[in-house]
């Protein structure tokens, strides 16, 4: 049984907790509900699914039909990349396995050319998950994931590796590269490609031979007509663009799809989600890793959370799975792991975590006590000061400035950083969230300073910061006010004004406001390519939007004076 019952009647767990104080409780809050829940519904250590002799998984893994059978040889999956605090010279190694690794030993062998050398042992990282079932049961499950940190390495040169097991498994050999340094004389063109929102088209595989479908509405799935999986097409384009690194703002895999920041439950087969729980299903993780495998196993793939990357089944304020599952830079402030900055050639990036000082969805506001603020006005200035770097972008979810109907802006995003981005000259802010793309005109102090059309060119130091919606990584799609048109390459409306958006204020209140500084909207599935061209005396950066099918619709080019 993929569940242990918890009664004979079958009831859907008792929150214990009326629904209008479930909504205001925070992550935090939520874990702790759900181990007293536990403790009070033990699982015993048998009834934990790692695979069945006589049951093979039913859907997509990245381990083939026999995914989870303890008796299977052990593989690994799922492979990818990124870079450590040292982008230049540090590289963090990861994938899961396909099974309880047992007594075996897991090796990343790597070297500078394909007869690689060096040997690490992995450290294996083992993920309990332990949900309540819709049908009165408790999922309980056991993933295993590998870690490896190689250090030491030479700036922008390609480093080959391989994955190797101790009882015989041996993977292909790949190749990824670590980042430009930063000095000057070394910094040569290159890109960098950008997305949020992705999910997976594919079921995941439902242990214990449940059938697809069984997990919930597919959300992570809809919109999809099989014949266009849209996230697969948006993929493919960011492999063929061969980026130096990809950053994903965001609503990583929709393991939870409700996105609300509530107690997990697993959805059995045609069950509905109680009042006050998000649906969760740990699998859908599996799928993930295994769909961004063509290209997180050779570019570095930096990621930043959204709401639906708040996992209550987990501590650390909802990130505790992404911590066994992600190797994060590790150099933001205590408690935020996805708070980091790295730099690529003259390029300063920094991944925040909007989910902090969001005014929309607060089960997470204001966890970092304020850190998080101080240590991004601290950050910012230090690579402003910084003569070698010409460039800053900030990634994250929640939208600062974006229309749609179904999130628009959020002023805990204007009212923590925006005054910060301001001062501090950052070029470009790339968010996600509302599930559409839309970029800003240049703005400072909250308003529009000029129009910016499409191949124009933006002057940051005094035209101010351009804000980025780049949420069509795969999800259904959203729409644009009421009257307001999509306007982009080869379809540009006269007035791009939205007079009927609105934001978010403080206690999840929307305000209406007036939007004249909406410039391009687009609705439907894409990505951002981003070309630096660094130089002596000035430097460029030509950011592109591309759909899934790689028609460009816009361009903006960014010009900085390179300070002595």
């Amino acid at each position: 049984m993929l569940s242990e019952r918890l009664n004979p009647a079958g009831d859907v767990p008792d929150t214990g907790i009326p629904e209008r104080l479930a909504a205001t409780m925070t992550m935090t809050e939520q874990y702790e509900w759900h181990r007293s829940y536990l403790r009070r519904h033990p699982v015993s250590r048998r009834n934990f699914f790692r695979g069945s002799a006589a049951v093979a998984a039913v859907g997509v893994s990245p381990f083939g039909a026999r995914a989870y059978a303890d008796e299977a040889a052990l593989g690994v999956g799922g492979q990818h990349v990124g870079f450590g605090t040292d982008a230049s010279g540090q590289l963090r190694f990861s994938a899961q396995l396909s099974r309880n690794p047992g007594g075996a030993k897991v090796f990343l062998e790597h070297g500078p050319t394909p007869v690689l050398g060096g040997s690490v042992e992995a450290e294996v990282r083992n993920l309990v998950t332990q949900i309540p079932s819709s049908d009165g049961g408790v999922l309980a499950a056991e993933q295993f994931y590998v870690h490896a940190p190689v250090d030491g390495l030479p700036g922008r040169m390609p480093h080959f590796y391989r994955w190797r097991t101790s009882d015989g498994f041996v993977s292909d050999v790949r190749s990824v590269a670590t980042a430009m340094p930063t000095a000057r004389a070394a910094v040569v063109p290159f890109r960098f490609t950008m997305m949020g929102d992705q999910g997976t088209d594919d079921v995941p595989a439902q242990p214990g031979g449940l059938k697809p479908g069984d997990y919930d509405d597919l959300y992570y799935a809809a919109d999809n007509d099989p014949a266009v999986p849209h996230t697969k097409n948006v993929l493919n384009q960011i492999v063929a663009a061969r980026p130096d690194f990809h950053v994903l703002a965001g609503d990583i895999a929709y393991a939870d799809p409700s996105g609300a920041g509530k107690k997990p439950q697993y959805v059995g087969s045609g069950g509905k989600v109680s009042d006050g729980f998000d649906k969760f299903n740990p699998y859908v993780w599996d799928v993930y890793f295994g769909a961004i495998e063509a290209s997180a196993s050779t570019t570095p793939w930096m990621f930043a959370t959204g709401n639906h990357d708040m996992e209550a089944a987990y501590g650390t304020h909802g990130y505790g799975g992404h911590l066994a599952r992600l190797d994060f830079p590790g150099n933001g402030p205590a408690g935020c792991p996805s708070v980091y900055s790295f730099t690529y050639g003259n390029v300063a990036v920094l991944s925040l975590d909007a989910n902090d000082i969001s005014y929309e969805i607060g089960a997470n506001t204001g966890y970092s006590g304020g850190a998080q603020n101080t240590w991004v006005e601290t950050t910012l200035a230090a690579y402003r000061a910084n003569p070698d770097i010409d460039f800053i972008v900030c990634f994250f979810h929640h939208c600062a400035y974006s229309t749609t109907d179904s999130h628009a802006s959020d002023g805990g995003v204007r009212d923590a950083w925006c005054a910060l981005f301001d001062r501090y000259q950052v070029d470009l802010v790339l968010q996600g969230h509302n599930h559409v793309f839309e970029r800003t005109d240049p703005i400072r102090g909250g308003a529009q300073s000029k129009p910016a059309g499409d191949n124009s060119i933006v002057y940051p130091e005094t035209d101010g910061t351009v804000y980025y919606t780049v949420g069509g990584g795969g999800r259904p799609r959203y729409g644009f006010q009421p009257g307001s048109q999509e306007s982009y390459r080869g379809h540009e409306v006269a007035d791009t004004d939205v007079p009927n958006s609105y934001v978010w204020t403080p206690g999840g209140k929307k305000n209406p406001e007036d939007a004249p500084w909406s410039r391009v909207r687009f609705r439907n599935y894409s990505f951002i390519r981003v070309d630096v061209r660094p130089g002596f005396f000035a430097s460029e950066m030509d950011v592109t939007a591309v759909d899934e099918y790689g028609r460009e619709f816009d361009k903006v080019t960014y010009r900085r004076q390179v300070r002595g």
